[in-house]
C-alpha cells in the first residue's frame, strides 16, 4: 500500500516534500494592467510561496498567456498581444517596483514580492526602470528577498514634508536613516530625495528628469528649472503642471541604486509629493502628480 500512500502524496498535497520546494510564509501577488496601470485587469495572489516559484507559473495559475522563445518570455495575456517594432505596444513587468530584467520564466518570487505587468504603448521610452505603484514595496520586502537600509535625503531635515516622508516610511515597517542631499554611498541603499528640484537635481540618478522619459523613464519634463511639464505616453506636452503641484517618481540606473523623488518647483510642491506617499495614492502607477487641490494624477 505503500505506493497508493506516494501517489497520494503526488497528486493531492504538492507540498508534501516531493516535487516543488518548500514553502515560505509572506505571499506574493501579480497585478495585470493597461495603459501605464491606469486599468486593472486582474490579480492573483498566493499566502505562501514555494523557493522554485517563478513569475511565471504564478501568472499562468490563473491568466490565459501566450509565451514566445522558449516559453521564457510573455507575449499575450487575456487575448492582448504584443505588437512589436510595428505597433510599439508590449507586456512588460515590473517586481517590487524594478523593471525586471530577465524572462518571467526565469525570475523566482521571493516572499513579499508585488509584480505588475502592464501593457503599455513604449513609443516614447522602451524602458522604465523603475515605478512607484508597489508601494510600500521595495521599501518594506526589499528586492530577490533582501531587505535594503533605506535614506531619506533631505533640503531641509526640519520640514513638515521631511518628517512626514519618514514617518510615513516608519509605519510601512522600513526605518529609514536620514542624511543630507548627495551623501556619499549609494549602492545597495533604498534612496528616498524629499526637496525642490534646485536643490534635489544635484543628486545625479534623477538629473534626467530635465530630458524627458527616453532619459528618466518619468512622463514628466522639469524645463529651465521652473516649468513642470506632465507629459502623454507619446512623449509630448499634455499641460504645464500649475505651481504647487509636486512629483513622486522613482529612478534605478543600476539595480544597485535605487532613489525615489518626492520633488516640486516649490515648498509648496515638496509638501504635495510628500503627501501623496500612500499605497492608495500611488498603486499602479508609474509615477504621479500631486496637484494643489489634493488631487493625485497618475503620469503619463
Amino acid at each position: 500500500m505503500r505506493w497508493l500512500a506516494l501517489l497520494a502524496c503526488l497528486l493531492l498535497l504538492p507540498g508534501c516534500g516531493l516535487g516543488a520546494g518548500k514553502e515560505r510564509e509572506g505571499g506574493a501577488e501579480e497585478r495585470i494592467t493597461i495603459d501605464f496601470g491606469r486599468e486593472r485587469l486582474g490579480v492573483v495572489r498566493v499566502d505562501k510561496v514555494r523557493e522554485d516559484e517563478t513569475v511565471m507559473r504564478l501568472l499562468r495559475s490563473k491568466f490565459d498567456v501566450g509565451t514566445r522563445y522558449g516559453g521564457r518570455f510573455v507575449q499575450s495575456i487575456e487575448g492582448r498581444s504584443g505588437r512589436g517594432a510595428s505597433g510599439r505596444l508590449d507586456w512588460f513587468y515590473f517586481v517590487n517596483g524594478i523593471e525586471a530584467s530577465v524572462g518571467a520564466a526565469e525570475y523566482e518570487l521571493s516572499p513579499g514580492d508585488v509584480v505588475q505587468w502592464d501593457y503599455r504603448n513604449w513609443s516614447a521610452a522602451m524602458r522604465v526602470p523603475a515605478i512607484v505603484g508597489a508601494f510600500p514595496e521595495p521599501f518594506r520586502h526589499g528586492l530577490k528577498g533582501r531587505r535594503r537600509p533605506v535614506r531619506v535625503e533631505c533640503a531641509d531635515e526640519s520640514s513638515r514634508p521631511c518628517k512626514g516622508v519618514k514617518d510615513t516610511l516608519e509605519r510601512v515597517g522600513a526605518k529609514p536613516s536620514g542624511a543630507s542631499l548627495g551623501t556619499s554611498g549609494t549602492k545597495n541603499v533604498l534612496r528616498v530625495v524629499v526637496a525642490p528640484w534646485k536643490r534635489a537635481r544635484i543628486v545625479s540618478a534623477v538629473a534626467g528628469l530635465s530630458e524627458g522619459p527616453q532619459a528618466s523613464g518619468v512622463y514628466a519634463r522639469v524645463s529651465r528649472d521652473r516649468e513642470f511639464d506632465l507629459l502623454g505616453a507619446d512623449g509630448h506636452v499634455t499641460r504645464r503642471a500649475p505651481a504647487g503641484t509636486g512629483l513622486v517618481a522613482a529612478f534605478a540606473p543600476s539595480e544597485e541604486e535605487i532613489v525615489w523623488l518626492l520633488t516640486g518647483l516649490d515648498d509648496r510642491g515638496v509638501e504635495a509629493a510628500a503627501r501623496a506617499l500612500d499605497e492608495r495614492s500611488l498603486r499602479d502607477a508609474y509615477a504621479v502628480a500631486a496637484l494643489p487641490d489634493g488631487k493625485v494624477e497618475k503620469l503619463p
